[in-house]
């Protein structure tokens, strides 16, 4: 497109901002002249600003961007299904499960709402990875923390699970200086993949357990706080501590706007070479959905006991029981 025509376009839209009212400040361009004419001699021609100068009025202009908030139950478990053939069962069936389902579109072309809703959940799931919890709760436990072999922070810790699996040898040596050896139950916290599910739930679980061990005659270890945590460094807590039973607390993997959901991984003896299949696990512990914290504390006393009974966990336990 040559010069000429684009100056054309130009003028063109400035003159219709201008007729409406988009644009304030500027001079209206002037007419074209034919190139035989002279232009007249007292009213010179004006010059359009540039694109660049053009300002939008905003005097008369009310703006809102803001939209209510995706992540709440009302708008969470809207049913967006147009004409529903059976508006109550729809909305039964919706109310019966966490599942996105009643959104109103098939394929890979979410609604709008439905996206943002997304989005909203993905943020939450992006926040549980990356944040640590909170060192006011670990200290309202007593909690010192240890490490893993992780030291490249959280990026190293998603990608290298196995070195979450190790513990430093730093904490080897603080574990052998600050926890008492041979202890019937050793209780662990461990950030794992969700420090909100930690902070979410520790309060309850926490003195249940505590107390649990207690009724039962049993001798509590010391409890700590390894940070970058995985599920098998039971086996290197079971190689420093050499514990009855392990009792993991960790964070789940969040799922898209499910943070809050935290895991009891145990195990007989735990040490080097276990796999999952010589542990057991209380999964999906969180209030209002989930299984309580305040039960889940009690049912992992109970399967502990048990453990130390048939001297074995995992498949082994399932077996002999």
């Amino acid at each position: 497109m040559d010069d000429s025509k684009l100056n054309e376009i130009v003028e063109s839209v400035v003159r219709q901002l201008i007729a409406a009212g988009a644009v304030s400040g500027i001079q209206q361009p002037a007419a074209v002249v034919p190139a035989n004419q002279p232009a007249p001699a007292a009213a010179p021609a004006p010059v359009a600003p540039p694109i660049s100068n053009l300002q939008p009025s905003t005097s008369n202009i009310a703006l809102t961007i803001d939209l209510p908030d995706p992540t709440t139950d009302d708008l969470r478990y809207k049913a967006r299904v147009k004409n529903p053939s059976d508006p109550a069962a729809l909305s039964e069936l919706i109310n019966s499960t966490t599942a996105r389902i009643g959104v109103g579109r098939a394929g890979p072309r979410y609604n709008t709402a439905s996206l943002l809703l997304f989005q909203g959940d993905h943020a939450i799931t992006q926040d549980a990875l990356y944040r640590d919890i909170d060192q006011k709760l670990l200290d309202e436990f007593g909690l010192f923390t240890v490490q893993t072999n992780i030291t490249g922070g959280k990026e190293q810790f998603l990608l290298r699970p196995d070195l979450g699996r190790q513990l430093s040898d730093e904490a080897k040596r603080t574990l052998a200086e600050k926890c008492v050896k041979k202890p019937n139950i050793q209780l662990v916290i461990g950030d794992g993949l969700s420090a909100a599910a930690i902070e979410a739930n520790l309060r309850q679980i926490f003195p249940v357990i505590k107390q649990g061990v207690q009724a039962a005659g049993l001798t509590l270890g010391t409890p700590f706080h390894i940070k970058y945590c995985r599920v098998g460094v039971m086996n290197d807590i079971g190689d420093a501590i050499q514990p009855d039973v392990v009792l993991l607390l960790i964070g789940e993997r969040p799922g898209l706007g499910r943070a809050e959901s935290m895991s009891v991984y145990m195990g007989y003896q735990p040490k080097s070479g276990d796999t999952d299949a010589d542990r057991d696990v209380v999964c999906n512990i969180f209030e209002n959905g989930g299984t309580n914290p305040l039960e889940a504390g009690a049912f992992v006393v109970q399967i502990a006991q048990k453990m130390r009974q048939h001297q074995a966990s995992g498949v082994k336990l399932k077996l002999a029981a």
